[in-house]
Parts: C-alpha cells; sequence; structure tokens
C-alpha cells in the first residue's frame, strides 16, 4: 500500500468489527422511488429492531438527510439500544430542492452535491451526527466514489478523496467519533483502487457479490480476506429482481439476466426454497462477507426478510445450482464443510 492514513498506535490497525449476519439497509425508508409516512418509517424500524436486526445502514444522500432524521428519531425514542450505525460522506446536502431527480420523492430541501474535501466531509459528518442524534458513528464510509458514479471525473474525485475524504476519516477514527471507516460502492474496480492506496477497514459493496454476479471472487474477495478487511453486501436482490421485484441495477431487466434469475427460480422450485432466501443466505458463506443488508420499506418486508434468512436451504441447492452452471463452481456456499 502506498498511503496509509491511520495512526497505528491509536488504533492497532483494522478495528474489530462484530456486525451481525442481517442488518438493514434505510435508503427505502428515506423516500426512495416513493414517499412513505414517517410512522410507516418509524413501524419498519421498530419491526427490525423487534425481530433482532441491530445494524442499520444510511446515508445523507438519501432522501437528502431525511433517511438520517428518521433514523435519528427511531434511535430517539429508545430503539438505539445495542444499535450498530453506518453512514457516509462524500455529498454536501445544499439549502434548496434539485434542479435534477435523485430518485428520493418528497426529500428533505436540499440539493446533495459531491463534495470528498476535508473541510466538506468534516461538515457532513457534523450533520450526521446532529441529524442522528449521536456523538458517534460505529462506521463511516466514503460513498460512491468509482467510475461507474462520476465517468471521466473519476480520477479527479478520487483523487480529492485520497487528500481529503480519507485523512479526515481516519482522524476521526483517531479521536473515536468514528469505529471504522470504509468505502460504500457499487463496483469492484475502485475497491481494488482504494486498497492499493489507504488503509480501510470494511467495504460495502452492493451489488456485485450476488446469485447473479460473482466476479468479486476473481480478486477482491480474496484480498479482502488477506488484508483483513469485511465486505458488507448491500443490494442482495440486486435491485428487487432477486426477491420477485421487477429491477435490476436500478433499472430494466436485460433479457439474460431475466432469463438466468428464471433458470434459478427453476431451482429453487425444485428444493421448496424462496428466491429471496437463497439470495439472502448465499453471500455469507464466503468469509470475507461479514453482513447482508437488504433494504425493507416496510414491516411486513422486514419480517419477511428475516424468516428468508432463517429459511433452511439444503446443500444439495447449491449444488444444483452449480451443476447447471447458474453458480461459480468455486463460490463458497452455505453449509461447505472446506
Amino acid at each position: 500500500m502506498n498511503r496509509y492514513f491511520t495512526n497505528e498506535a491509536e488504533n492497532h490497525g483494522t478495528v474489530a468489527l462484530d456486525l451481525p449476519a442481517l442488518g438493514m439497509g434505510c435508503a427505502a425508508i428515506a423516500n426512495l422511488y416513493r414517499a412513505m409516512s414517517d410512522s410507516d418509517a418509524q413501524a419498519a424500524l421498530t419491526a427490525a429492531a423487534a425481530g433482532g436486526i441491530r445494524y442499520f445502514d444510511t446515508a445523507p444522500y438519501y432522501g437528502h438527510g431525511l433517511g438520517e432524521s428518521r433514523l435519528g428519531a427511531f434511535l430517539r425514542s429508545g430503539g438505539g439500544e445495542g444499535i450498530i450505525l453506518s453512514s457516509k460522506v462524500g455529498r454536501s446536502l445544499v439549502p434548496g430542492a434539485p434542479p435534477f431527480d435523485t430518485g428520493f420523492v418528497d426529500a428533505a430541501p436540499f440539493t446533495p452535491v459531491f463534495d470528498y474535501s476535508r473541510d466538506g466531509v468534516l461538515a457532513q459528518v457534523d450533520g450526521s451526527l446532529r441529524r442522528l442524534g449521536r456523538d458517534h458513528i460505529d462506521i463511516l464510509f466514503v460513498h460512491d466514489i468509482g467510475a461507474m458514479t462520476h465517468g471521466d471525473k473519476h480520477r479527479a474525485r478520487f483523487e480529492e478523496a485520497l487528500g481529503g475524504a480519507f485523512p479526515a476519516l481516519a482522524d476521526l477514527k483517531s479521536s473515536r467519533t468514528v469505529g471504522a471507516i470504509g468505502i460504500g460502492v457499487n463496483e469492484i474496480a475502485v475497491c481494488l483502487e482504494t486498497m492499493a492506496e489507504v488503509e480501510i477497514d470494511i467495504i460495502l459493496l452492493a451489488g456485485r457479490y450476488t446469485l447473479l454476479e460473482q466476479a468479486a471472487l476473481d480478486e477482491l474477495l480474496p484480498l479482502c480476506v488477506e488484508r483483513g478487511v469485511k465486505v458488507v453486501i448491500g443490494g442482495p436482490y440486486n435491485s428487487g429482481i432477486l426477491a420477485g421485484g421487477a429491477y435490476y441495477n436500478y433499472g430494466a431487466v436485460p433479457a439474460g439476466v431475466m432469463a438466468r434469475v428464471e433458470a434459478i427460480k427453476a431451482v429453487c422450485a425444485l428444493f421448496g426454497v424462496p428466491l429471496a432466501a437463497a439470495a439472502l443466505q448465499f453471500p455469507l458463506a464466503h468469509p470475507a462477507i461479514a453482513s447482508v443488508i437488504p433494504g425493507a420499506r416496510t414491516a411486513g418486508e422486514v419480517e419477511a426478510n428475516i424468516a428468508f434468512m432463517a429459511h433452511p436451504i439444503p446443500v444439495a441447492f447449491w449444488a444444483e445450482l452449480k451443476a447447471r452452471m447458474l453458480l461459480r463452481s468455486d463460490a463458497p456456499v452455505p453449509g461447505d464443510t472446506g
């Protein structure tokens, strides 16, 4: 690695993270794609806590601050006992409604603007702490770096983060305002790029290690095991297609993907396994994966996720997926004995 931003004497290297297998992504309760009431959001969070979920992931971007505010209201109402929180940096919230579509409906009246500078990040963390009603964030991710988000501006944004966001997060970790630091992204390449430059504790990887996609097995996950970097899998349903939804990677489902999903469904039917249960449980078999955090909008969806995580799946199911070349032969699966 070329740059070490953490204070080894203070932090003794990688932080020990004790994450539960199942967490909850909180974009949906921040009015992603459609609005919901504060009371319905609180009902979903209450159902999660009642069902034993104690890890919640949010971001200033979600609902332009609304997601953190709703989560903070839940914590202040007495729901915060033993809760692990992660949030993110990389966008500043500027007063005024955005002139572009962010996907969040009836969001708070702020425009999210990319800013990976040190001053920008420190101000963003202050805002998050205020909305969450906390003086500490357990995990803080640098959000949405990478070419998938920034295109030909990626290198400039990445350099800004290397000089600003990452050193700021290391200082926050040293002061114990933040417990663990990492990146929250939707692509593999920038994870490798970051790990070549910066010492991090954890990666939130959305949609890139699922029943449909296992390219992370090639380089990223082995490197994470080697370095002791934990991985949280966001988007385990690939935007819903693996849970009966109509979207893949936030958009229409390509014909090839749909054909693969239908083939996986046929194996699920053969073994009596819900597709969503297989999608949730599969990533956790890899030793680098610490948690999966499906989103949920309602108490019912939360309860379904909890049930899917507990649903028994025979080892023969995974063997059949591999035999039909629907899952990579080198992918660890639940029940593997090594």
